[in-house]
């Protein structure tokens, strides 16, 4: 009876279920994030509903070669698509930069990788974050803002979120529309160093000061010494990462500032500290909800080589909302 089927038989191989195809997410905790409750429903929404996220977690500052490994893994996995990389992305290039085939611009400035894709059988690492989060600052601040105002930028942070609004705020618009000068700041002075020496490699033509401070009180000072309508950012990780925020509770923002928290989620105590403030100083407000959002499609489109419309983000945006957790009454505030 060998190779012969009965009627109604059916064989293995009929009811064996394809095996689906992947989309990394390299982290830390990435079980926690929202992202593993939204992809499903997005990728029904965009038709990509044969693809699973797949969570890689890594600790902090791994061994190179567990980066290699990994790295390699997904190299060599046909069902592997390519993915979007967190917290590891200057560790990650460090340890794998011979493994990629190809290396954008932004990777290969800033020497980190935020997102792999493949094409052709090679392995592309792609820098992602100053698109996605040019995106979401584009969003807060219209075109013309710096030309009319003359207002300034201060970022707390110099990481990879830090650097990437700085690039984003040196190159994206004309020179006549980028802040007459931009303070970032950071407890770590290899951090600020690191952003100095890609400022330079890009040749920039707005100032920059790099501030190595932790005291609260000092960054009080920098806040009172910004002109009205400055752009404050909190890219420190203060709020969810590590208790606290980057300003004492006595610090006032500039009159009609606008705040942004890269946070979404945690005690986010730098975004109450502006609440408190939003109406007597005239200050528009947003969380990191929507930097959460371009971070992911940026990603989707390289990947998939898909083109993913200004409509389509806002269907996407809406449908993760209910699903992000228990501050998705603060995101609605801060897209209204």
């Amino acid at each position: 009876m060998t190779g012969v089927r009965l009627e109604g038989e059916r064989s293995s191989a009929s009811v064996r279920p394809a095996a689906p195809r992947r989309f990394s997410f390299v982290g830390v905790t990435t079980g926690d994030s929202a992202i593993m409750r939204v992809f499903p429903v997005w990728a029904e929404r965009l038709g990509l509903e044969d693809v699973v996220l797949a969570g890689h977690d890594l600790p902090l500052h791994a061994e190179p070669v567990r980066y290699r490994e990994l790295v390699a893994a997904l190299k060599d996995d046909p069902l592997d698509l390519g993915g979007l990389v967190t917290t590891h992305k200057l560790d990650l290039y460090a340890a794998c930069r011979d493994l990629f085939d190809e290396v954008d611009r932004y990777a290969e400035l800033t020497e980190e990788v935020s997102c792999l894709s493949k094409a052709g059988g090679l392995l592309r690492a792609h820098a992602k974050d100053p698109i996605s989060a040019g995106r979401a600052l584009d969003e807060l601040v219209p075109n013309g803002y710096w030309r009319d105002t003359g207002a300034e930028a201060l970022l707390f942070g110099a990481g990879g979120a830090g650097l990437a609004i700085s690039l984003h705020l040196l190159t994206a618009r004309a020179p006549e529309d980028r802040p007459g000068r931009i303070v970032a700041v950071d407890l770590d002075a290899a951090r600020l160093e690191s952003m100095r020496r890609v400022h330079e490699r890009l040749g920039r033509d707005v100032g920059v000061e790099y501030v190595q401070n932790a005291d609260p009180q000092g960054n009080r000072r920098l806040l009172a010494a910004l002109p009205a309508g400055s752009l404050v950012v909190n890219g420190t990780g203060m709020g969810k990462d590590v208790p606290g925020s980057p300003v004492d509770e006595g610090a006032l923002f500039p009159a009609r500032a606008l705040v942004w928290e890269l946070n979404y989620r945690g005690e986010l105590d730098f975004l109450r500290q502006a609440r408190r403030q939003e109406l007597p100083r005239g200050l528009t407000i947003a969380d990191g909800w929507r930097y959460f959002i371009h971070g992911w499609t940026v990603a989707i489109e390289e990947v998939f080589q898909l083109e993913i419309s200004s409509i389509m983000i806002e269907d996407l945006a809406e449908a993760a909302l209910p699903l992000r957790g228990h501050h998705a009454d603060d995101a609605r505030q801060s897209a209204n």
